[in-house]
C-alpha cells in the first residue's frame, strides 16, 4: 500500500494563519499541487482572522448576507488579509489586516455567479447599444475597462460585482452594492467586530474556479 506523500514545506506549515512571507515563498517555488492546496486549505476554510475572536459573529454574518444573497452561508468565505491576518498582495506582503482594510468576502455558488453574468451582460449590452450612458469621461474610461475585464472574468470562472454600475436596471448588482454598505454599517455597529475600510465580494461559479484562480494569483 502506497503511502500518501505530502509535500514537506506544506507538512512542516502547521499554523492557522501562517506568515504571509512563508506562504508566498512556498507558493514561488511549489507546483500548481501545493498553490492549490494552499488556496483550498488556508485561503477558503475554518475561521478567518478577522473573527478569530468571536467565531460566533463570522457565522451570523454569513447567514445575514446568505439570506440578502440568496444562498446557502457555506458558499460564503473571506479572503485576503482579513483571512491570513496578512496580505499576500506582492505590494503589501505582510502588511496586517487593520481598520483600513477591506473586507474580501467571496461566494462559490453557481446560482449567484449566472445571476451575476446575466447583470453584466445586459449592462454591456446597453452599454454597446447606447441605452445608458456614462456620466462624464472619467467614468466611461472605467466603463470600457469593466466591460473589457468583465468578459475575461466570465470565462475564467469568476465575476467581481462592482464591475456592474449600480443602477436600478441592474438590480442584483445594485442589491449587492447595498449589502456591502449595510454590512460594513453593522460590523461598525457591533461590539467586537472586525472594522473594515470596505466590503467588495466576487463570485465564482465552483470550486474548481477558485482554487484555479487563487493558485494563479499565488503563483
Amino acid at each position: 500500500m502506497q503511502p500518501f506523500s505530502v509535500h514537506p514545506e506544506l507538512g512542516a506549515l502547521r499554523d492557522t494563519y501562517p506568515a504571509a512571507a512563508e506562504l508566498a515563498r512556498i507558493c514561488t517555488s511549489g507546483s500548481t499541487q501545493v498553490r492549490m492546496a494552499v488556496a483550498r486549505l488556508w485561503l477558503s476554510e475554518g475561521i478567518p482572522f478577522a473573527f478569530r475572536a468571536n467565531p460566533a459573529l463570522y457565522e451570523y454574518m454569513r447567514t445575514w448576507l446568505a439570506s440578502r444573497l440568496g444562498i446557502d452561508p457555506k458558499e460564503i468565505t473571506v479572503v485576503g488579509s482579513a483571512r491570513l491576518g496578512q496580505a499576500l498582495d506582492p505590494g503589501r506582503l505582510g502588511a496586517p489586516f487593520s481598520d483600513a482594510s477591506d473586507l474580501d468576502l467571496t461566494t462559490v455558488s453557481p446560482s449567484l455567479f449566472e445571476r451575476l453574468v446575466t447583470d453584466f451582460n445586459a449592462w454591456a449590452m446597453d452599454y454597446e447599444t447606447g441605452t445608458v450612458h456614462p456620466a462624464n469621461q472619467r467614468e466611461r474610461y472605467f466603463w470600457d475597462e469593466n466591460r473589457r475585464r468583465g468578459h475575461q472574468l466570465i470565462a475564467r470562472g469568476f465575476m467581481d460585482s462592482r464591475l456592474v454600475p449600480l443602477r436600478g436596471r441592474y438590480a442584483l448588482a445594485q442589491s449587492i452594492g447595498q449589502t456591502m454598505y449595510v454590512l460594513r454599517e453593522k460590523l461598525m455597529a457591533t461590539p467586537g467586530a472586525p472594522k473594515v475600510s470596505k466590503a467588495d465580494i466576487r463570485a465564482y461559479k465552483d470550486w474548481g474556479a477558485y482554487a484555479r484562480q487563487m493558485a494563479l494569483s499565488l503563483r
